[in-house]
Parts: C-alpha cells; structure tokens; sequence
C-alpha cells in the first residue's frame, strides 16, 4: 500500500469532505450526510481506516473533537511519555511520518538493532542464541513484519545468535554478511535458516549503497581480508537520514577501524554505535575524530565478564563531550530522528563506570 505524510492524508481526507458538501450544496458535513444517506458516510469512513489504520483513525477523530486553542504536546514530551518499560518500549503509539527509530535492543552481551521508518526497517545483529524469542517479539510489538534488510555484521555468536530464528519468523528482503564463514554451529544454523527461505546471500562490498524508503546506508567495510579475526570483518555502515548520520562497525577493531578511516568515504555522523560493546581494541582516536558525533550508544551486557566498556573509551568519550546512551544501564535505548536531530527515549548516562574485568 502507498505511504502518505500526514499532511497528504489531511488534505485528501478535506478534499473528499470538500467534494461530498458541494455536491450536495450543505454547509456541514453533518448536513451532507444526511442527505447523502448513511452509505456515503460509511463509505468516507472507510476511506479514513484504510488511509490511516484503525488507531489513526481514532485519533484523527479525537483531534477533530479537540476543542480549538488546545496544547498540543511537543515532539520531546511524547518520547518521553512513551519510554522505556522494563528495557521495551510500549507498542502503543502511532509512527510520525518520516520518523526514523534506531532501537538498540538490550540483549545482554550482545548487539541488536532494529532501523524502522515507516512501512521499512533494517535489522542489524541478532543477539545470542537464546535471544530468538525476545527479539521476534520485540519487532512484532513494532509492527514489523518484513525486513528490508537483515545484516549479520560477523559470524560471532552473540551478533549472529537468533539470526536463523528473525529469518524463520519474517518476510526478508535482502540478507547482508561479509565474505567470511563460520564453522560454528550458530552460523550454520543461520545459513540453514537462508536455505529454508530460498533467500541469497549479498556479500557486502565497500562502497555499496542502499535505499530503504526515505533511508539509505552504504558499505563502510570490511575493506581487507583479516584472516582469523572475525572481529575486523564486521560489517561496518552509515546510515543517513536527511540531514542525520549514523555509524555502525559491530566488533570492527582498531585497524580495521583505520582501513574504513583510508577509504575516502565520509565518515562523519551524529550517533556512533560504540565498536565492539566500548571496548578498548576498538573505537580507536583516528575512528572517533573522523565520526566526530555527538551521541554513542554502547550494547553491553551488565556485569559482563569482559570488562565492557572499558574505561579508555569511556574517558574518549567524555573527552570529546560525547553523551553516552549504554543498554547495560538503561535497558533498551531508542534514538529518534526527524531527519534534522536525534532525540531519545532517556537521559544520557552520567555514572561514567567502566566494567569490573579486562579483555
């Protein structure tokens, strides 16, 4: 079915009611109808649910009831009277047209993140393996039901985890990996999961870019061939939307980290997903200096037996006046863009307290 703003759905919905109280010559709408007869008012009605679904059209019938001068609530109160419940954001709410959501899903020691604009979304990493039930549940609760794009970053357990059960349980447009295999069972199962749904495999390559709806993101890495470290073949991307820019590089470490910063690609972004959970081996000073964002989220598991994040990264962050967002903490964080700025569903997170073990 076609998206529409919600400015067009108004100015159709006032072009119908225009059309109906002229071609009955009343004043009212009221008047129309009663002339009309009862079937072109169900008819106008069903327009309105097929246009706006049944909770839009609820509402766009209670503000027609609202009375006139009534305070609307801004952009930034509604975000915050959404929140965050028990690290999951209630479902209960009607997208913003244009609005894109970056849902950084607390799976632990993990990463999962769900890109959603409209009718379209993007999945990046899918957890652990015992995640499968959170994860298909949390998107659901979304109201998604097909994924533009599904990317594993890299064959590790804890971002590739419940990828075989997303891949069972939703429609999947493109399958992103990079041009490394596994001989582990998670990636196995994750390759079995493709086969079942009859879907390829795209091999990410640098430089490749990507439409999603009013989304797009392409391929920052990985730029070389690493061998056995399936840390620096993570996939690695920036998403923009409009004027806003997002980086993410999964487990990417400090030199491949560099090999994206030799690319000639533009880096630069408002939110920087923090590289391998805040680990010191990543979110190296040339990668920071060249994203220069003023957000970071870091996915980590609380209590984790990493260390994660460590406090090298943490002081880097502060050092250069970055706020940080960390799922440890806070549960589930969701960035929201209106194509100008970011917002978010916290407050930033000011306790600045690495983990208790090293790598």
């Amino acid at each position: 079915m076609m998206s529409f703003s919600w400015r067009r759905r108004m100015k159709l919905l006032a072009g119908w009611a225009a059309a109906l109280i002229l071609l009955t010559g009343c004043a009212k709408l009221q008047d129309a109808a009663e002339i009309a007869g009862r079937e072109a008012v169900e008819e106008l009605s069903g327009k309105v649910s097929e246009m706006l679904g049944e909770e839009g059209a609820e509402e766009f019938a209670g503000e027609q009831d609202s009375a006139p001068g009534q305070s609307v609530g801004t952009e930034e109160e509604d975000v915050q009277e959404r929140g965050v419940i028990s690290g999951k954001m209630s479902a209960s709410y009607t997208e913003a047209a244009n609005r894109m959501e970056i849902h950084f899903l607390d799976v632990g020691q993990g990463d999962c993140i769900l890109i959603k604009s409209g009718e379209h979304a993007i999945l990046i990493d899918a957890g652990n393996n015992g995640d499968g039930e959170q994860i298909c549940s949390y998107l659901r609760e979304m109201q998604v039901s097909k994924l533009d794009y599904c990317i594993g970053t890299h064959p590790h357990a804890d971002h590739i985890g419940a990828m075989d059960d997303v891949i069972r349980n939703f429609d999947i447009g493109t399958v992103i990996l990079p041009d490394k295999v596994h001989t582990s069972q998670t990636y196995e199962d994750v390759l079995d999961a493709i086969e079942e749904k009859r879907l390829e495999i795209t091999i990410a390559s640098v430089g490749d870019t990507y439409d999603c709806g009013d989304m797009s993101f392409v391929i920052l890495g990985p730029v070389g061939d690493y061998g056995d470290n399936l840390n620096d073949w993570s996939v690695g991307i920036r998403l923009t939307h409009g004027e806003n820019a997002a980086v993410f590089t999964g487990d990417a470490e400090a030199g491949a980290e560099g090999d994206m910063c030799g690319t000639g690609l533009e880096l630069e972004a408002d939110l920087w997903k923090a590289g391998h959970h805040g680990s010191s081996t990543s979110n190296s000073p040339q990668m920071l200096n060249a994203v220069s964002p003023s957000y970071t989220v870091i996915s980590c598991g609380e209590g984790n037996s990493y260390g994660h994040p460590h406090m090298e990264t943490l002081e880097a962050f502060r050092e250069r006046g970055i706020q940080v967002y960390r799922t440890d903490e806070q549960g589930t964080v969701i960035a929201y863009s209106d194509g100008e700025q970011f917002t978010f569903s916290c407050e930033p997170s000011t306790t600045w307290k690495a983990g208790t073990d090293g790598d």
